[in-house]
């Protein structure tokens, strides 16, 4: 049996058996065993492998899904000859004359009771017990409104915290039934977290998300699988410290330093067109790498931008907007008037400019990133006493009072934004 010690606990490593390489895709399987003491991470290590051991055989002994659709086939089966399916326990506690009629509504083939009509009225149909990572793959379906107008990246980019969470719950825990899930279970998997944030791994932000994206699939999948469990999943969160913010770069920054000449020749093309778009308009840059040709209008009398929720969606209702271009951004769109199809389902954009940025030197203070242009931009809307209602409508900002009008016109907005363009 393998044991380490990491970050002040131990750690379980071990290969994978080559029996459930086919119900467990990982090669090797760590398990913190939420432990300092050396003698008690191996009294605990042999019953860890154990309970894997077990998970695993019943994983090869039971198809979760076809289980799953034999209960429902019973259910509805029953509801068919005009019951409603009842559990052995319950369909025991009938009346005489209930329990009778059950009997007596099962069909005969050839002189022998049908055995799956049995099975369903008299409740034999095994329940199936739903494991955390089936109900991950329930959940999809579930939750399937959830993706109805995202793009492929944004399904990706959705689902991936929802995988991590349960991936991580399962290291820590287990593949439980989810009605078998106890409060020692969520309060191990709570002190997973806590001594990765106590390590300085992560921060109480992304515990308490992955905390969340559990929940939610749990949560989802017992509510409308009409489970009934009572879940345990109150008071797990980590109180957050006060929340950071990018800084804005100075106007003197962007001017002497991003915009110099050849400062951004490095920068492959279409990141320098997405990084000059952002400085007058401030948009979001996922909302700048969906742009395409449909929604850059160059050849308008006052040329610009309308974010709009086609073929993805968009982060909030108060997205959708029109922008006008000025400066530097409408130069850069000139250059790219069909948008810029290299990020348009990618989540590199981010990590591309940053790490330019940052090596060379493109940073005012190492708190700085490429989303500050976006501030940048909302701070010298500010110093020039734009109304914060215009402000809002160009950022996709929710309004906090009752929107009344259509908003200031497009013209009126491009006359703003040259005032304050780079």
């Amino acid at each position: 049996m393998s044991i380490f010690k990491r970050s002040n606990c131990y750690q379980l490593r071990r290969r994978v058996p080559r029996r459930y390489r086919s119900v467990e895709p990982r090669g090797t399987i760590w398990v913190s065993l939420h432990t300092d003491s050396e003698t008690v991470a191996r009294s605990k290590a042999d019953r860890v492998w154990s309970q894997l051991i077990e998970a695993w055989e019943a994983r090869l002994a039971g198809d979760t899904a076809a289980a799953e659709k034999r209960y429902e086939a019973a259910q509805e089966l029953a509801r068919i000859r005009g019951f409603r399916y009842l559990d052995i326990d319950l369909v025991s506690r009938l009346p005489v004359e209930a329990l009778l009629q059950r009997v007596e509504a099962i069909r005969d083939v050839r002189g022998v009771p049908d055995t799956f009509e049995a099975s369903a009225l008299l409740g034999t149909v095994q329940k199936p017990r739903i494991t955390v990572e089936a109900a991950l793959d329930i959940y999809w379906t579930l939750a399937r409104e959830k993706v109805v107008g995202k793009s492929e990246h944004q399904v990706r980019r959705w689902k991936n915290p929802r995988i991590k969470a349960v991936r991580n719950f399962v290291e820590v825990v287990g593949n439980k039934p989810i009605d078998a899930i106890t409060r020692d279970d969520m309060l191990d998997f709570r002190q997973f977290w806590l001594e990765r944030i106590e390590a300085a791994e992560v921060t109480p932000n992304s515990a308490n998300k992955d905390l969340i994206h559990l929940g939610d699939v749990l949560k989802t999948v017992n509510n409308m699988k009409r489970l009934g469990l009572d879940l345990p999943l109150g008071e797990l969160s980590f109180r957050e410290g006060e929340k950071s913010t990018r800084p804005p770069f100075s106007v003197d920054w962007i001017r002497k330093r991003l915009l110099a000449p050849g400062a951004l020749s490095g920068l492959n093309d279409e990141a320098r067109g997405l990084l000059l778009g952002m400085v007058n308009t401030g948009y979001r840059p996922s909302e700048g790498a969906g742009l395409t040709t449909g929604t850059i209008h160059l050849g308008h009398d006052i040329p610009h931008i309308s974010i709009e929720p086609i073929d993805r969606q968009l982060k909030t209702r108060h997205s959708r907007r029109v922008i006008p271009l000025a400066g530097v951004s409408l130069e850069a769109f000139r250059e790219f008037p069909n948008g810029f199809p290299r990020y348009r389902d990618s989540a590199s954009l981010s990590g591309t400019v940053n790490k330019y940025l940052k090596e060379n030197g493109l940073l005012e203070t190492p708190e700085h990133s490429f989303y500050s242009l976006r501030h940048a931009f909302e701070d010298r809307m500010i110093e020039a006493g734009i109304d914060d209602r215009i402000r809002r409508d160009l950022f996709g900002h929710r309004l906090d009072r009752e929107r009344y009008g259509k908003g200031a016109s497009l013209a009126h907005l491009a006359k703003l934004v040259e005032g304050i363009a780079l």
